[in-house]
């Protein structure tokens, strides 16, 4: 019987998590690197007016359209921030804190001035997401995952995330050598033929289609907490660029599985009166682990980059 809730009731929303925390983290370790970590937090912030004015053009909140619309923003918001940092000159920072803060607010009011009582987007969901609420009532069990006529009705979130992840994957694989050189020596990437600006901007393009498709499962609070800490974790703990990416997926998977189930069993065995939100509780996890590599990882006390591939 436990086995069958299980998989009904946990199994899909802790798959979901974790892939999310993984399509973010992956890109995460080099915008880290790259001193562009606050890119994720921004394009987290940004893509919340893109899935407002898709709502608006068609009426529904459906995949292709919020895909698409949170996309757009995203682009929109790399130029922007470009744009901003040139014709102004002023740091990278103080360009995307501007138009994540402002993409963001518009979104905000465009959702307040917005009829979504038939639909299930508010404030409240753009931040938590409702990776609670992604069951699989049609398991029955274990079993579940070789019957195909339950496995189409499966969450549309988690095969959607999977298709992500794997382009997040296929990219990071492909381009990893000029990735590594780019990010470590950007003026030796140039002088043996790299395009070090198309990779960036293609690097900054992965990054946001994996915060786009895990917007609507998981919010942004767990978008920006796994752009940022489980990589950020990860240097931590090695001087190795292929090291840290594995680190930064076994970070990203334990505050996920460890957050949702922490929320979900918390108020059995801590004493707390109430369940709490899993967003925020995968988010405080990946916190604590990063707090943990801080305090006790074996490379706390260096400074600059990994040097080894």
């Amino acid at each position: 019987m436990m086995g069958e809730e299980f998989v009904a009731l946990s199994l899909t929303p802790i798959l979901i998590g974790t892939l999310a925390a993984i399509a973010c983290a992956l890109p995460g370790n080099f915008l880290l690197l790259r001193r562009q970590a606050l890119i994720g937090d921004a394009i987290s912030h940004v893509v919340l007016p893109g899935i407002v004015v898709a709502f608006l053009i068609t009426g529904v909140v459906s995949a292709v359209p919020m895909m698409l619309g949170a996309a757009g923003a995203a682009v929109v918001a790399v130029v922007m921030i470009e744009a901003i940092r040139r014709l102004g000159k002023i740091e990278p920072g103080a360009a995307m804190g501007v138009t994540f803060t402002a993409m963001f607010a518009g979104g905000v009011l465009l959702l307040e001035q917005s009829d979504t009582s038939t639909v299930h987007l508010d404030v409240e969901h753009a931040l938590f997401g409702n990776l609670e609420s992604l069951i699989w009532l049609d398991a029955t069990g274990w079993a579940s995952l070789w019957d195909m006529e339950a496995l189409a009705y499966l969450p549309v979130e988690l095969p959607r995330l999977g298709a992500v992840l794997f382009v997040v994957i296929l990219f990071t694989w492909i381009y990893w050598r000029p990735l590594k050189i780019s990010t470590f020596d950007e003026g030796f990437a140039q002088s043996v033929g790299i395009r070090t600006g198309a990779l960036g901007f293609a690097l900054v393009i992965v990054a946001a289609l994996a915060a786009v498709a895990a917007f609507d499962a998981v919010g942004s609070i767990i978008v920006i907490a796994m752009f940022i800490c489980p990589p950020a974790a990860a240097r931590l703990m090695t001087n190795s660029l292929s090291v840290q990416v594995a680190w930064s997926v076994l970070f990203a998977t334990l505050s996920a599985v460890l957050g949702y189930v922490f929320a979900g069993y918390g108020r059995l065995w801590f004493g707390a009166e109430n369940s709490v939100s899993a967003a925020g509780m995968i988010a405080a996890v990946s916190g604590l682990i990063l707090a943990l590599t801080a305090v006790f990882g074996p490379h706390r006390a260096r400074s600059g980059a990994p040097a080894e591939g």
